[in-house]
């Protein structure tokens, strides 16, 4: 399968200050790629780089097999870029950035129409008078309805109330279908986990993680709570492979944090003693991440994000 991005021991400094260094990535053909990380982390600089708007400092970046250039007009064409924040000009209208957009590619998107449709935008109101909301069905519109073959978009469903983002996924899922690639860079882990087939987790401008979401989610942690019979003793868990954390919640009920996907050992123990009651809950795609950083000392980057996992 060809490779669409390319990403070759890409750096980028600003002076002295470290954007990237050495990210080494490869996206084929077809593939939903999440780009995970906290604020400052190079994520913004890797997709600038990636879109020819900086040049790096060194390493290489290459689109369906061109390198990109800071005048790549015509490779370009085949990116549809959403920004994770929006700007616009504020008197004019959505119809009016529509038709602006669409004379610099040459022509009126095939999409336009439909999108226009599906999530539900006035292109009639001045860019003044929408919500955040409306705003990012905008850029998702100016973004997309070109049909492009990569999709490059940073927090695409940001101000969307559940419907519209319901609508975003199936357009994105419809876009890989139809063989378009997608690198998706995103706080809301729970899109990453929905749509995305391999990750790459980003820290400190360099990638510290990459691998398949399957392999990902097999490291999730779960959240165990079992009442015994009778009073038991942390001590009970000792020596368990995965067991990471033991709290007694009464004498006869205790919680404990499994990390991995193998739940043989700790089963065999518990099949030992009479159990009351037994529940496991799966730690959502957010904590595992925030796993990858608390084992490095850096939870406290990724903690003082806001909301899921921050912005």
């Amino acid at each position: 399968m060809a490779a669409v991005i390319e990403c070759a021991a890409l750096t980028k400094f600003y002076g002295k200050s470290r954007g990237v260094e050495d990210l080494t990535l490869t996206v084929p053909e077809g593939m939903v790629f999440g780009f995970l990380g906290p604020n400052g982390a190079g994520k913004t600089t890797t997709i600038r780089c990636l879109l020819g708007m900086l040049k790096p400092t060194a390493g290489q970046v290459r689109l369906f097999g061109e390198e990109v250039q800071l005048d790549g007009a015509s490779l370009r064409r085949k990116i549809g870029y959403v920004a994770g924040e929006v700007q616009a000009y504020e008197k004019e209208t959505g119809r009016w950035h529509i038709d602006y957009v669409s004379g610099l590619r040459g022509g009126r998107g095939a999409l336009t129409d439909e999108l226009i449709e599906r999530l539900e935008f006035d292109p009639g109101r001045r860019v003044k008078e929408l919500s955040k909301g409306n705003k990012q069905k905008l850029a998702l519109i100016l973004g997309l309805m070109h049909d492009p073959d990569l999709l490059i978009l940073d927090e695409p469903t940001s101000g969307l109330d559940p419907l519209n983002q319901e609508t975003v996924f199936d357009i994105i899922q419809e876009r890989v279908s139809g063989g378009a690639t997608v690198f998706l860079s995103s706080h809301i882990l729970s899109e990453v986990e929905r749509v995305c087939e391999r990750v790459g987790i980003i820290r400190n401008g360099t990638l510290v993680a990459e691998e398949s979401m399957k392999s990902l989610l097999g490291k999730r942690l779960r959240e165990l709570n079992v009442t015994f019979a009778g009073p038991v003793d942390v001590s009970f868990f000792d020596g368990i492979q995965g067991v990471t954390r033991v709290s007694v919640l009464s004498p006869a009920t205790v919680n404990a944090r499994v990390r991995g996907g193998d739940l043989d050992a700790l089963i065999k123990r518990l099949a030992g003693k009479p159990i009351v009651d037994l529940s496991i809950e799966h730690a959502s795609l957010e904590e595992v991440f925030m796993e990858f950083y608390r084992e490095d000392g850096a939870a406290a980057d990724v903690a003082s994000a806001e909301g899921s996992v921050g912005r």
